[in-house]
């Protein structure tokens, strides 16, 4: 199960999600205007970037992030990405990119004079604070209607990171999120729930298995996922099992099963409280779009 969904913020401004959630490698290609300025995070797992019919190559790790610029040549994304990975890239064109940061020319190399012609490249780590953000572009709870406009708040807070190399992450709302070990304890605890979504560890142990308190374990995964543990496991699971009966290999039962309801009434009313609709009804949909 492999999707890329990209989100238009405006006009040469777009935010892409690329996420592999299967046991193979996948691959997106898209063309990129040569104004247009690159951002790639990689969020979890590993990708791979192919340049030049594969002759050239760069990685996209985990809690890496690469910012690529060439105002002589055009560079499409190619982008291989392993299983159980997930990704983002930010996509802007110069001229939007200039406006947003115009007095901040003079603090931000890639803006000066100098360098406005030339061709740029940089891989820096992701910070704590940068790491927030990308978790809650894919971590959400929010009505539709909104969807775009929490999207566009949080490429601007993304960009506004990136170039604040003095921070204090979140230090006021979240102080612990400052110590970048307690955030890769917090991701861990969302691979764990994930890992075992149909039998789940209790939340004191799952605090355990990972090493922070439960106040801690709590709080963190609200900050950085925007929902407590098990409301985020719910929705996680919902979205698996609609994927599962996207690929017409499942019936109800075997879904239900595979992310742990024992009987089928109990996750036929799960599906309805979060998509609006019966398993069997969202298959029938699907059989007449198809």
């Amino acid at each position: 199960m492999s999707s890329a969904e990209e989100i238009k913020i405006e006009d040469d401004f777009i935010i892409i999600r690329i996420q592999n959630d299967s046991d193979e490698t996948s691959h997106f290609e898209r063309e990129v205007n040569v104004d247009l300025i690159q951002f790639h995070f990689g969020i979890k797992g590993r990708a791979k970037f192919i340049f030049n019919q594969g002759r050239y190559a760069l990685d996209l790790r985990e809690d890496l992030s690469l910012f690529l610029y060439n105002p002589k040549k055009e560079l499409p994304v190619h982008l291989e990405i392993a299983p159980h990975s997930w990704a983002i890239s930010v996509l802007i064109s110069i001229k939007k990119f200039h406006g947003l940061f115009s007095s901040e020319a003079d603090y931000i190399p890639f803006l000066s004079e100098e360098n406005k012609d030339k061709k740029y490249y940089k891989d820096e780590p992701i910070s704590p604070s940068m790491s927030i953000v990308l978790n809650q572009l894919f971590n959400f709870n929010l009505h539709p209607s909104i969807k775009n406009l929490y999207f566009k708040g949080k490429a601007y807070e993304l960009l506004s990171l990136y170039f604040n190399r003095n921070e204090d992450p979140n230090a006021e709302q979240c102080p612990f999120l400052v110590d970048e070990e307690n955030v890769l304890k917090i991701r861990k605890a969302k691979d764990i729930v994930i890992a075992n979504m149909a039998e789940p560890p209790g939340l004191q142990e799952l605090a355990d298995q990972v090493g922070i308190n439960l106040k801690k374990l709590k709080m963190g995964f609200k900050q950085i996922y925007g929902d407590s543990v098990y409301s985020f496991l719910f929705d996680y699971k919902m979205e698996f099992a609609r994927k599962l009966l996207d690929s017409g290999s499942y019936n109800v039962n075997e879904v239900g099963l595979k992310i742990g309801y024992s009987t089928a009434s109990h996750f036929i009313a799960a599906f309805k409280k979060k998509f609006g609709t019966t398993p069997k009804k969202y298959l029938m949909s699907i059989a007449v779009t198809n």
